[in-house]
């Protein structure tokens, strides 16, 4: 379903949970681009400074290096820094997109390299071709993001915890029986609630079949910490059952006031 202004992609996943994943536009795509295109000419002039030494040997043989050196800075530059910053590039950083695989899976690094090798193609001319593409395709993908099944999505930040952004919005049944609400705050220590919250907003990184085992085995733990009647948890899945746990722990949305003075975002890391 793609909305005409502003274009959203919706995946459901092997639980049943449905995701709005919110599309990077061609406008937004292209202010992104003219940075990545200045980091790269920046590159490129310092490498012809180095290549210098070509020209004194050969015209031709110094022309055939600043080519050969444009070509491998300027694809290399959006391989390299969408591998290690995880589908991101100083221009997409700066304008908060991110590229992902079309079905909310983990970027791999394969999709990395034919999305950018096809930037060749979708850069005739003056990235006319890739222009046209994406604004033909609902889900504003260019030539190479077609090949690849790669996807850009805007990422907006998100401040911890932001429970409008982790649960989903249905009644949580849970929360209502308070003496048990308040005995799951009581024996739930702040990283386990860590553990859960990154969970959950790292939940479209993980393959399908390690989401499901993973959010299985955190249900499980916290369903031994209390126990809820029956017809609280009755027909909800694990995952569903995690986002119900941490809207328990930061329903008031501060995790300082939950768990004592130590706030969410000082516990060390666990993925």
């Amino acid at each position: 379903m793609i909305n005409r202004k502003v274009p959203h992609l919706l995946i459901r996943t092997p639980e049943g949970v449905v995701f709005s994943l919110l599309l990077a536009g061609p406008v937004s795509r292209f202010l992104a681009l003219s940075v990545d295109l200045a980091a790269v000419t920046v590159a490129t002039s310092i490498a012809e400074y180095f290549l210098l030494v070509f020209k004194l040997l050969s015209v031709d043989l110094f022309v055939a290096a600043m080519m050969l050196g444009s070509f491998i800075i300027s694809t290399g530059y959006a391989i390299v820094m969408e591998w290690f910053w995880r589908g991101q590039t100083l221009g997409k950083m700066l304008l908060h997109l991110r590229v992902m695989d079309a079905q909310g899976l983990r970027l791999r690094p394969q999709q990395i390299v034919v999305r950018n090798l096809f930037r060749t193609v979708d850069a005739l001319p003056l990235y006319l071709v890739g222009g046209m593409v994406s604004l033909l395709n609902s889900k504003c993908q260019r030539l190479g993001d077609l090949a690849a099944n790669t996807i850009v999505v805007r990422n907006p930040a998100v401040v911890l915890p932001d429970l409008d952004q982790l649960h989903s919005g249905k009644y949580n049944s849970m929360g209502e029986i308070r003496h048990l609400a308040a005995r799951l705050r009581q024996r739930a220590t702040p990283q386990e609630g860590a553990i859960a919250i990154r969970a959950l907003e790292r939940r479209d990184e993980l393959e399908p079949a390690a989401r499901i085992l993973l959010f299985s085995r955190l249900s499980a733990y916290f369903k031994s910490l209390v126990e809820f009647p029956d017809e609280a948890s009755h027909g909800i899945t694990d995952e569903q059952y995690v986002r119900n746990v941490v809207e328990i722990l930061f329903q008031d949305g501060r995790p300082d006031k939950v768990y004592g003075t130590k706030p969410l975002g000082d516990t060390p890391p666990v993925f």
